[in-house]
């Protein structure tokens, strides 16, 4: 872990504004997308740069915004990694926020998050919370596997039921779903009954795949040798150095997907769920105004 000062933490993204308090993580996931060289990452991916002025500089940067809206964080670093329960930056970034009167969307895959609950319950009676949560495979075991640093699936669902008590409006992104690992119509379904279980309002889902690039490309395949001997040959000879790797089964478990989202009310379009993460509380910004 090291320490910089941030010029600016927000950039804007068709309404919404998102940070990344951290880059980098120790969560240790096997595919992770973040650990890509065309991040430019200076440092080992899991010594992880803090912005310790982020919540400063949202102080800032909030304090000049004539509009309100949704503010995000976690889509390229989890922001409720190891570091964060000594630190919290996240937690201060929130408080932040809702003192300005902005709402907020937070994605991870870390039952820190419970840590916040009482603040995350603050802002959504404010004006709007959002809890996003990473679920990849059901089977605990295979979990320890590709996602080694962090809690598992059912201890996530469980933090999943904690936010959903207290109505605070829950998303999960069901990605990535690996070729030959945990694409299995057993585990899309188990994962989609405690989705629909937990009425989240909306999953992400880019299809039934995952993707590899350089840099993020050498640590899976590395993680394959380790935990799946054969597999990395596997992989080598469908998908050779390929960006999108689908899942041979993807039309059919994206079938039960979409069927099961339609049937039970859920968001699944990727388009709706950013939608409705991007959408600030109108009456909110009705009552500001007056």
């Amino acid at each position: 872990m090291h320490f910089t000062e941030a010029k600016g933490i927000l950039h804007r993204n068709n309404g919404f504004c998102g940070m990344n308090i951290y880059r980098g993580c120790t969560h240790g996931c096997i595919y992770c997308d973040s650990r890509s060289l065309c991040y430019q990452f200076t440092n080992e991916f899991e010594d992880v740069e803090v912005k310790r002025n982020a919540p400063e500089l949202l102080d800032r940067e909030l304090r000049s915004k004539r509009k309100r809206c949704m503010i995000g964080t976690g889509a390229m670093s989890d922001p409720y990694m190891h570091c964060e329960k000594d630190l919290e930056l996240t937690r201060k970034c929130i408080e932040t926020a809702d003192r300005h009167g902005f709402g907020f969307a937070v994605q991870t895959k870390s039952d820190l998050i419970l840590r916040d609950i009482d603040l995350l319950d603050e802002v959504n009676r404010n004006t709007k919370a959002v809890v996003q949560m990473t679920l990849t495979t059901y089977d605990h075991g295979l979990c320890r596997l590709i996602e080694p640093n962090v809690c598992d699936t059912q201890r996530r669902i469980g933090v999943l039921e904690r936010f959903a008590e207290r109505g605070i409006p829950l998303v999960v992104w069901l990605t990535p779903i690996l070729p030959f690992i945990n694409d299995t119509e057993e585990n899309v379904r188990a994962i989609l009954r405690e989705c629909v279980r937990l009425k989240v309002k909306g999953i992400i889902c880019f299809g039934m795949g995952v993707t590899l690039r350089a840099g993020d490309r050498e640590y899976f395949y590395a993680a394959l040798d380790r935990h799946f001997p054969g597999l990395k040959n596997r992989y080598i000879r469908t998908y050779g150095d390929a960006y999108n790797v689908p899942s041979p089964h993807n039309n059919r478990l994206m079938r039960i997907f979409e069927d099961t989202c339609r049937s039970n009310g859920i968001l699944y379009k990727s388009d709706e769920c950013f939608a409705f993460l991007n959408e600030f509380p109108e009456r909110h910004e009705q009552l500001s105004f007056f």
